[in-house]
Order: structure tokens, then C-alpha cells, then sequence
């Protein structure tokens, strides 16, 4: 018998004062099986991170290989953000850049490994593919309050970012980085 996704409710007071944006969200995210609480903590920030009109998470998650965890698209449906999770691969950075103008990585990877990954092939508009490298350290203090329904605020000021969870504040450094050095 399949195991079945384990639904996560959080409800994220977002202040994005480096891009001015101030939302309260309602989140429903499904965990599938496969899944690692790390990486639903960092597709959740990613979504927060890169919030904006037409954002949502994939429809077919993590088994929907051919379109990214998160995109945002325009009302006519064209992809406008391809936003991914984790260390992609270089053909899937390929793809990405190929389908939408904007490509960001959200990651606890190490830089140098996706840099030497992104050699492995030619992809498109390398240059312009946005990497967003959160500590490890930093997602395994913030996965450990987050429970299946929690209650976060968001905060991104000055290249800082500070998640309040369960009377606790975590912050961290958050800068784009490039795989081309």
C-alpha cells in the first residue's frame, strides 16, 4: 500500500521589507513520504521568499518532475518564475531557464557542488539563475518547531532573514549567489 502526503497548515505573517511585500498567508502544504522536513522547511520559505501574484506550489509535487516545486505564473497561465528546491541538476537548470525568465535555487547545497554540477552541461542563460543559500544549521533549528500545523513570521530585512516560531526567533544571512563565479 502507497503511503500518503501528510498535510502541513501554516499560517506565515510575511514582511519582505527588502522587496516590499507585507502578506499574512494561509498555507496548506502536502509532505510526500519522500520528502525530508528540510526540504518541505525550505519550499516553504522559498514560497515566502519569492511571494508575489501568481505564485503557487506545484500541482503534482515532488513526483512532477517536469515543472518546478514552485512557479509563478502571469493570468494567461505563461511561466514567469521557476523556483526550485534543493541541488537540480543541470539539465533541469536547462530546462528551467529555457521555459521561464526567471530561475531561483533555493538550497542548503554547497555552492562549490552546484557550481560543479552546472559545469557538467552548457545551460542557457547561466548567468541570470538566482542561488539562495540558507545554513543548514539554520533549516535544522527552524524544522524542529515546525510541527503539522504551525504559525510563523517571515521576516526578510537588510539581507538578514529572522523566522518566528514557538517563542523562539532564528535568523540567518540570506544573499543571491550566482553559479558562475
Amino acid at each position: 500500500m502507497a503511503l500518503s502526503a501528510t498535510m502541513h497548515h501554516m499560517e506565515i505573517a510575511l514582511s519582505d521589507v527588502d522587496r516590499d511585500v507585507y502578506e499574512t498567508l494561509d498555507l496548506r502544504v502536502a509532505r510526500h513520504p519522500s520528502e525530508t522536513m528540510r526540504y518541505l522547511v525550505t519550499r516553504v520559505l522559498a514560497y515566502c521568499l519569492s511571494y508575489e501574484a501568481g505564485i503557487a506550489f506545484s500541482k503534482g509535487g515532488l513526483s512532477a518532475t517536469d515543472e518546478p516545486p514552485i512557479a509563478v505564473r502571469d493570468p494567461t497561465g505563461i511561466l514567469l518564475a521557476w523556483i526550485d528546491v534543493g541541488a537540480p541538476s543541470a539539465e533541469r537548470l536547462h530546462k528551467a531557464t529555457k521555459a521561464a525568465g526567471r530561475v531561483a535555487v533555493f538550497t542548503h547545497a554547497d555552492l562549490a557542488q552546484l557550481r560543479r554540477e552546472a559545469a557538467t552541461k552548457a545551460i542557457h542563460r547561466v548567468e541570470s539563475v538566482e542561488i539562495w543559500r540558507i545554513l543548514p544549521s539554520f533549516l535544522d533549528a527552524l524544522e524542529e518547531k515546525v510541527g503539522r500545523g504551525t504559525k510563523l513570521e517571515v521576516t526578510r530585512n537588510d539581507g538578514q532573514l529572522y523566522v518566528a516560531v514557538a517563542g523562539t526567533t532564528l535568523e540567518t544571512g540570506l544573499a543571491v549567489e550566482r553559479l558562475i563565479a
